[in-house]
């Protein structure tokens, strides 16, 4: 190559071209992205040469995507599908971990490099998961919200298997693993208890002014998660932990979606390097000797995981379908893995043959478990017979949860802006008992709306991947009463691409043509101004004809308000 400037433009370019492919044939772009690197790696052209360079993007990929997990952890979404979401996590990643390692030492690993692969077994991908969930609208299904729970609860697990083993130098004596727990706990603590702090008095006030600017939040959140993992680091633990506890110290502010939505693009560009590096250090001639292992465990994660999910959810009361489709979530390996097992390598506890190893099972079981998901339904329906004993003769709890009723009503109009306009169209529809919610990027805005109890959301409009975070499974309309004419040209195509069904309504500020905004998915184009003067023409128009009734007299015109 010329430069490190042209082998990244070739990179881009050519992960770009196998991303289109990736996508005809419904793969996730992880795939394509390690194949890329697999293609120009020394084991096929050799092209790739700027190692220093991919591999630092590459790890402020890996803080980004620790950082957005911490970031995101909801522990309401565990609690509002009971105790499945906790029972069937912990119980997948227990037997899981047992099984593997038992696996591992049966084809020859040591007990060590045993241990990471199993533990690297149990992981599967929220973000590939949640994608396919979203694309087939089950993300709000029984089973979709047991899945998000259960997969909340691995992303903390991964975070723990980090921060112990991140820990562990390898070789340590009985002695040494007592004391090594003292000091991981001690520090842990410590770092806890710092963060408690920082979330209580310093980063609420701190990100509200931040707020204001939409660039520096996001500049904010990527220097405060870098921080955190180089203190991580620092302290013994790892880069990966630093960044999570980075975003979980902001995951209880009212900006987190703004924020998580800011950083999915960059997450997913800065990861794009890290598998590509992946690639292009995998020695395709050693992975060769270890096809073999690879469908092994391929195998037992495509088939077992599935089987001990359906196997926890029937003995809890949970139907055989719900049990099915939430077992197949499990059916991969995740991204997580991987970046498990290079830390592994790192720490000088494992190989680069079990790195390869557990790539290679990820690209077997991601591949095909997306095709399982996609085709679920078929799938089922085929297997549903010989699924009998992973139900219960009488499913209680699913039935219980059908009989119960939401214990919160879901908002039935999205409102885009709570300027005036938008304010009063909200106090308006909430008079008539219609259930609301605001959506604006102004913070004083948002605290102010807070205040007074009304629903909101710290979001821009503009963002598309914010629209993801919405409740847009209940609403029935969406109206934007913001000013921007490229904003409401674009605000509809963003909500139709995630699932939105409803109607989509703007109030234009100006001579808006609602010909033009039909043609970008609007269906009602209000005009407020216009509006407006028509009704005041039309009161002055009544009470002029009333004073030429009534003869020559002192008026006043009476104030009313329009709704």
């Amino acid at each position: 190559m010329a430069s490190a400037y042209t082998e990244f433009a070739m990179l881009l370019a050519l992960a770009a071209a196998v991303g289109v492919v990736a996508l005809r044939l419904r793969q996730p772009l992880l795939v394509a992205y390690i194949a890329v690197g697999i293609a120009l790696g020394p084991s096929a052209l050799g092209w790739v040469t700027a190692h220093d360079q991919v591999d630092l993007l590459a790890q402020i990929g890996i803080t980004v995507l620790l950082f957005v997990v911490g970031l995101k952890l909801d522990m309401h979404v565990v609690r509002s599908v009971g105790a499945v979401a906790l029972a069937t996590g912990v119980g997948q990643i227990l037997f899981t971990t047992l099984i593997g390692f038992a696996l591992a030492l049966a084809l020859g690993m040591d007990a060590l490099t045993a241990v990471y692969v199993a533990v690297a077994l149990t992981f599967s991908s929220t973000i590939i998961i949640v994608k396919l969930l979203s694309d087939k609208r089950e993300l709000d299904s029984l089973h979709g919200r047991i899945a998000v729970g259960f997969l909340v609860v691995q992303d903390i697990a991964v975070v723990v298997a980090m921060l112990l083993l991140g820990s562990w130098q390898s070789g340590a004596g009985g002695t040494d693993l007592w004391r090594l727990g003292f000091m991981v706990a001690g520090k842990l603590v410590l770092a806890l208890g710092l963060v408690a702090a920082l979330m209580r008095w310093v980063l609420p006030p701190l990100v509200h002014q931040l707020a204001r600017s939409q660039e520096l939040l996001l500049l904010f959140a990527v220097a405060w998660g870098t921080a955190l993992a180089t203190l991580g680091d620092a302290m013994g633990f790892s880069k990966e932990v630093g960044a999570f506890l980075a975003g979980f110290s902001l995951a209880s502010t009212a900006y987190r979606e703004a924020i998580a939505a800011r950083l999915t693009s960059l997450r997913d560009f800065l990861l794009l390097f890290f598998f590509i590096d992946l690639g292009a250090r995998l020695d395709l001639g050693g992975l060769g000797a270890q096809v073999g292992d690879a469908v092994l465990l391929s195998l037992f994660v495509l088939i077992g995981n599935p089987l001990i999910v359906m196997a926890i959810m029937g003995f809890m009361g949970y139907r055989k379908r719900t049990g099915f489709m939430a077992g197949l979530t499990v059916a991969q390996i995740s991204e997580f893995s991987i970046v498990f097992m290079a830390m592994g390598v790192g720490l000088g506890h494992t190989n680069a043959a079990a790195l390869g190893l557990v790539t290679l099972v990820a690209l077997i079981t991601i591949t095909l478990s997306t095709y399982m998901i996609l085709y679920s339904q078929p799938i089922y329906g085929r297997l549903a017979p010989w699924l009998q004993r992973f139900e219960r003769r009488r499913p209680f709890r699913e039935m219980a949860m059908e009989r119960r009723r939401p214990s919160a009503d879901p908002a039935q109009v999205i409102v885009f802006g709570a300027g005036r306009f938008g304010c009063r169209l909200i106090e308006r529809l909430r008079a008539q008992g219609i259930h609301t919610l605001a959506v604006d990027f102004d913070p004083e805005v948002v605290r102010r709306l807070r205040r007074q109890g009304w629903p909101v959301r710290f979001g821009d409009a503009e963002d598309a991947e914010f629209a993801a975070s919405l409740p847009l499974a209940a609403a029935a309309w969406a109206v934007s009463t913001l000013p921007e004419r490229s904003v409401n040209a674009a605000l509809p195509q963003a909500l139709r691409a995630q699932g939105f069904n409803g109607k989509v309504a703007i109030a234009t500020h100006g001579d808006g043509d609602p010909a033009v905004f039909a043609g970008h998915g609007v269906d009602h184009v209000f005009k407020p101004y216009d509006d407006a003067a028509d009704f005041a023409a039309g009161e002055i128009g009544k009470a002029l004809a009333a004073q030429a009734g009534a003869g020559p007299q002192p008026t006043t015109l009476e104030v009313k308000e329009s709704a």
